[in-house]
């Protein structure tokens, strides 16, 4: 088995999985249809194809930093017909980070790997107005671990600091990481939640019930900050107090 680890993190992500006419929620992490959506529009999959394979993966996810929910009031018309739509409530997670995980065999999971690297489709964060602002792969070979699921969302470095942002300064772990994964059959879920996609057809979307236990990981390891290597190394600051050295011209 290998396992796939993702990093989502945008100004705004929304991950609704119950969402219905004009109240459009979002839960508070990424949902097993929404990542695996993306997943399937990287590798160019229809709305009307198979998801047997991708409904397998056992899922799971790291909640870096929660964000804050907002709500925006949503108007809007056909641009054809100019009739107007109902009005309605939309809700988004700001400024939020999580790794999350898809763990499944090798051959298929490192095709996905590829995909994400190179999309058909561009991804997004549960809503097309929603863009990543960071590759979804984590740097180097870690977004691809032979460890299971659990243990890779356990290792994986923590990806919530505030490097990106210059004069800003680097906010720190919380002592302890939420986690949510798919409950094993055999245990009694935390919760359930219907996310789990059986069709993205527009015409007939489907949905399964999916058991997640909850879990949490201490925030000790490493913070990694993508955009380190676009910023210019800090000037070298002069010490007026320490001896010249030879050669030195004053």
């Amino acid at each position: 088995m290998t396992t796939l680890l993702l990093r989502l993190a945008g100004p705004l992500q929304s991950w609704g999985a119950s969402s219905r006419f004009v109240q459009r929620t979002t839960e508070n992490a990424p949902t097993k249809s929404g990542v695996l959506g993306l997943l399937a529009a990287a590798e160019g999959r229809p709305r009307d194809a198979d998801l047997s394979d991708l409904a397998a993966l056992r899922f799971g996810v790291r909640i870096d930093r929660p964000g804050s929910r907002i709500r925006d009031f949503h108007k809007a018309e056909n641009s054809d017909t100019g009739r107007v739509l109902p009005l309605s409530h939309r809700y988004y997670l700001a400024d939020a980070i999580f790794v999350t995980g898809v763990e499944g065999d090798d051959t298929f999971v490192k095709r996905l790997y590829a995909a994400v690297d190179a999309p058909r489709f561009l991804p997004y964060l549960g809503r097309r107005s929603c863009p990543p602002s960071h590759p979804l792969l984590l740097q180097g070979k870690d977004s691809l671990s032979s460890l299971p699921l659990e243990e890779a969302l356990r290792e994986a470095p923590w990806q919530g600091g505030r490097g990106s942002r210059r004069g800003v300064q680097e906010e720190q772990p919380r002592a302890e990481l939420d986690m949510l994964l798919d409950c094993p059959p055999q245990d009694t879920p935390d919760f359930q939640l219907r996310d789990t996609p059986l069709s993205y057809d527009p015409h007939h979307r489907r949905y399964a019930m999916r058991g997640v236990r909850t879990g949490h990981v201490p925030a000790s390891a490493p913070f990694h900050d993508p955009t380190a290597h676009l910023r210019p190394a800090p000037a070298a600051r002069h010490d007026s107090s320490a001896p010249p050295l030879a050669g030195d011209d004053f």
